[in-house]
């Protein structure tokens, strides 16, 4: 793989991380109600799951969807439902900021974790952007090693970049002026995510 190619891929996953959605929201989540560390077990757990997809990319996602299209709808159908479930759990503030900060009790590092794993792979958008954008570089990327860099750059620029969101996200300073709008948090992120799981099946 050249230089040039490898910016490109670079490119295209930073833009695909930085834009926002579903991720972003269960990143910010666990960053505000449980902390550093949970925020980074959950950005790293969804990091995971971009290499997962990555990786199966590279052994002809893009073709098995093609060719069994009922698969991808199954998988925008279970991502649509996972979203409008988390999104009305935010409303009510069940597991949300809110409840959380009020409580002083957070979920587990496994919790943060498997929520931010579930997020990444049931996720369309991220189908999407694997079987359109990603696999045009599968096609000319025949080396072993050609092959690991199509997979580890997309899961270390996802990993940093939801880092870079839970420091920011994990400051006192910030924790402190936010706690008094959790409420307005949890309903506002909440009405996203049902709107996103309304996209996601309008588009199918």
């Amino acid at each position: 793989m050249t230089l040039s190619i490898w910016l490109s891929l670079l490119l295209i996953c930073l833009l695909g991380a930085m834009s926002p959605g579903p991720s972003l929201a269960m990143v910010a989540k666990h960053s505000l109600s449980g902390g550093r560390r949970h925020g980074l077990a959950t950005a790293w757990a969804h990091a995971f799951g971009i290499g997962i997809y990555a990786l199966f990319t590279i052994l002809g996602l893009a073709i098995v969807l093609h060719q069994f299209p009922f698969i991808f709808k199954a998988i925008t159908y279970a991502g649509a439902a996972y979203l409008a479930w988390l999104g009305f759990n935010a409303i009510q503030s069940k597991g949300g900021i809110a409840e959380r900060l009020e409580s002083g009790v957070s979920c587990s590092i496994f919790q943060a974790a498997k929520e931010g794993f579930l997020i990444s792979i049931l996720s369309p958008k991220i189908a999407i952007f694997f079987t359109a954008l990603f696999s045009q570089f599968v096609a000319i990327s025949a080396e072993a090693s050609s092959k690991a860099i199509l997979v580890f750059t997309p899961f270390i620029v996802d990993g940093l970049w939801y880092t870079l969101i839970t420091f920011m996200l994990s400051s006192q300073v910030l924790l402190m002026k936010l706690r008094s709008h959790a409420h307005w948090i949890d309903r506002i992120s909440g009405a996203v995510l049902i709107l996103l799981a309304v996209r996601v099946i309008w588009m199918v």
